[in-house]
């Protein structure tokens, strides 16, 4: 962008500024990030993702205590084995894969809703929805098979449209060169509860019983859906808390018109090849992500002979990785393009092939290797990496189409959630006997699949605002921009010929 546009862009509010350092604020972000009103919607994001996952992955560990065969000695000495849920492996892949029948039906719907009646109230009403299921969870085990499904699925349902909702968010609070950073910190919270739920729940459910799992989690969700309808509002001029200065910053970089009767471009959306390789990058992110989200603790425990304390307690290790690792790349993505280092595209692109590439390596090695310490450092290192991945397919939406950012995140989701489905019912089916072999099979296909997601990625993504998603006022301010720059380049000829004449 050239210096007579950045001046010009920063006088209308309408205008998007991409890749224009030219707008700051008097008092500049620093470690204070509390005195940002913004960077407070990201923490409480932060907290939000971590109840998203907390409440997703609790059951990983809880299934492996309640189909457990425990021990059980009479008063004559009789030694006989009880469980509370005789679940086989298919039963098992069945309700682990449950919450994502629900799941894949609310994407679209949520980033539809999002952008009519804000993000902040899709997010936060998904999120303590699915607390208040997950109190009844063990009520519904207890009852049946099928009340559990079903509870399960209406989780799904209500969790559905939580990343189409915060993108929506995103959409009105976060400039153009913090959305990388804002983005990152705020998907840090999913691994975040990982890493807490994955042994917290292995604790709980070993010295308090499976279902204190469902009971804590649960509650704590609601408390945090609490504090976020009281804090967050759908935009910043609508908080009582974002500074006018601040309202403006973020209003003037990110081009917000106030206009919420947003035209989605149907057929431009889906003939954009942009957008498909933002859909297959997620789709093959989330296979090798739900794979081991589901069935890491039943690797552990079942094929490399890990207890159920140390099950949970290393199951959480690759996340709490990729968490520290988000942050790290969002920032360093951020900086790359406010530098001028490399452009949006190549930033997404290489952090996001990049890391698809070493996440292929080190998946081939886990199947090969099968051993109790290198297999965890191998898994570790695949899904720490997935954080630079997260800061390439995962903000794209806001690079290439702002306002219909979380229609896009909407429409891709519910296409990424399948391998949520199809992953655990394919390992119950592959993984019966909880050999090796049938593990490296598993870890075959994940590795496949975080290969071909990397290709297409790499030929097809872009970082560019599209063509079809710019609005009215930003092609016309193109057009007099345009006008304006080959007035100057004509003058700038007329003066050269005049001095050509003079000499």
């Amino acid at each position: 962008m050239t210096d007579l546009e950045s001046t010009k862009n920063g006088k209308h509010h309408g205008l998007v500024h991409h890749n224009n350092n030219d707008i700051t604020e008097s008092e500049p972000l620093t470690w204070r990030f509390w005195r940002k009103q913004r960077y407070i919607v990201v923490l409480l994001a932060f907290f939000g993702f971590f109840n998203v996952y907390s409440l997703r992955v609790n059951l990983s560990v809880a299934i492996v205590a309640m189909t457990e065969n425990r021990t059980v000695v009479d008063g004559d000495g009789n030694v006989s084995y009880e469980q509370d849920f005789p679940w086989d492996s298919k039963q098992k892949g069945l309700i682990l894969s449950s919450f994502f029948y629900g799941y894949i039906l609310t994407q679209f719907l949520g980033g539809y809703i999002g952008t009519k009646i804000g993000g902040n109230i899709v997010f936060g009403t998904g999120i303590g929805s699915t607390a208040i299921l997950t109190l009844l969870t063990p009520l519904a085990a207890k009852h049946s098979l099928e009340m559990f499904l079903a509870v399960r699925i209406i989780e799904g349902f209500f969790e559905g449209v939580t990343f189409p909702g915060i993108h929506a968010v995103w959409a009105r609070w976060s400039p153009p060169l913090e959305r990388s950073r804002m983005a990152s910190i705020a998907f840090a919270g999913n691994y975040a509860g990982t890493v807490v739920a994955m042994p917290c729940s292995g604790i709980l459910a070993t010295r308090c019983g499976w279902e204190s799992v469902f009971y804590v989690f649960g509650t704590i969700g609601l408390i945090w859906y609490i504090v976020w309808l009281i804090f967050v509002r759908a935009g910043p001029e609508q908080d009582r808390f974002c500074s006018k200065e601040e309202c403006d910053y973020i209003q003037k970089t990110i081009g917000y018109t106030g206009n919420r009767n947003i035209k989605h471009p149907w057929k431009s959306i889906f003939t954009s090849m942009a957008f498909y390789a933002i859909m297959a990058s997620h789709f093959s992110e989330n296979w090798g992500f739900y794979t081991l989200l589901t069935q890491l603790p039943s690797f552990l425990k079942d094929t490399l002979n890990f207890d159920l304390g140390k099950t949970g307690l290393l199951s959480a290790v690759p996340y709490l990785a990729m968490g520290i690792l988000l942050a790290v790349s969002g920032y360093l993505a951020d900086w790359l393009q406010v530098k001028g280092i490399w452009t949006t595209t190549q930033v997404r692109r290489n952090f996001n092939c990049g890391a698809f590439l070493a996440q292929t390596v080190f998946m081939m090695l886990t199947a090969y290797l099968l051993d109790p310490t290198w297999s965890v450092v191998s898994l570790t290192i695949a899904v720490g990496l997935g954080a630079f991945a997260w800061s390439g397919f995962a903000v794209n939406h806001l690079d290439i189409a702002p306002q219909h950012a979380s229609i896009l995140m909407g429409i891709g989701n519910t296409f990424a959630t399948i391998p949520g489905i199809v992953s655990p019912l394919l390992t119950g089916y592959v993984v019966v006997e909880q050999t090796s072999d049938e593990w490296r099979i598993i870890f075959f296909i994940s590795a496949g699949i975080y290969l071909i997601g990397c290709v297409i990625y790499w030929f097809y993504c872009s970082g560019e605002l599209q063509e079809w998603a710019k609005t009215p006022e930003q092609k016309a301010q193109e057009a007099e921009e345009k006008a304006q720059l080959q007035l100057t380049q004509t003058g700038g000829g007329f003066v050269n010929a005049a001095a050509e004449l003079k000499d």
